[in-house]
């Protein structure tokens, strides 16, 4: 069985006591390849060092985490875009809007969001949305940018049955599933079962968002399982055929070599 972690920070600081061990213990449990997306400026060294330390289990992605938008926000979108020139990167991410935590760059959010989009257009590249207290603003910005080479992922979907119907829509888009759909009022697993396997993708946002039965601790990248065994539940699908579902989902998305 071979599960893809679609969205792991591994190369953060929480790993760098056992970095090489938390990848082991992925690999026990069949957790084979990780893509690592980008926070910021100050990210992409770490994030290089482990792509290039595990480079047939991590592919990184570059972008402009919407929670490091501030003042100066258009450097920080220099730095990223002359990255593409320097590097083989598998995607465009994490970008999008975060309304959770401070709403004073909202505007600022909204212009990052819209140019990393049209970068990823240019690149023929997919996108990793992240949207908190934000699909109403993810969704009229993708209103106006959606076209048909536009592709990638909600990340760490958590909306409801209108944002699910909404998001596909758009013809492009996977939904990224993560530990949130363990939790007892997380409110997710209700909207599995309209899902398709088709339309889903798996990830951990290790060290965030650990799954039940290890929540609260550092997450990593071989709690994936828990979270596979519980949309595999909620389909009513064996977690094999769920994990060769998602795990080729991921594949086509971000062009990766399967046999890699």
């Amino acid at each position: 069985m071979q599960l893809i972690d679609t969205h792991s920070h591994i190369f953060v600081q929480e790993f760098d006591v056992d970095r090489e061990q938390s990848i082991a213990r992925a690999a026990e449990v069949g957790v084979s390849k990780l893509l690592l997306p980008n926070i910021d400026s100050t990210s992409i060294s770490r994030l290089l060092e482990t792509a290039q330390a595990y480079p047939d289990v991590c592919y990184p992605l570059m972008g402009l985490h919407p929670t490091s938008v501030g003042k100066d926000f258009e450097k920080e979108l220099e730095i990223i875009e002359d990255w593409f020139s320097r590097h083989k990167f598998y995607g465009i991410g994490e970008i999008g809007i975060d309304l959770y935590w401070d709403k004073t760059y909202i505007e600022q959010q909204i212009e990052a969001f819209t140019y990393q989009i049209r970068l990823a257009k240019k690149l023929k590249l997919p996108i990793v949305i992240h949207a908190r207290n934000s699909f109403n603003e993810i969704f009229e910005v993708l209103d106006r940018e959606n076209d048909e080479s536009l592709t990638g992922i909600f990340h760490s979907f958590t909306g409801g049955e209108n944002e699910y119907k909404r998001i596909m829509s758009y013809g492009g888009f996977l939904l990224g599933i993560g530990g949130v759909v363990t939790y007892k009022h997380g409110g997710v697993d209700k909207v599995i079962p309209l899902m398709s396997t088709s339309q889903i993708v798996l990830e951990t946002d290790s060290p965030y968002l650990s799954p039940v039965p290890n929540r609260g601790k550092r997450n990593e990248p071989a709690n994936l399982i828990y979270t596979a065994k519980r949309v595999a539940d909620l389909l009513g699908v064996d977690i094999h055929d769920l994990a060769t579902a998602t795990s080729a989902n991921a594949v086509k998305l971000f062009g990766l070599n399967p046999k890699e």
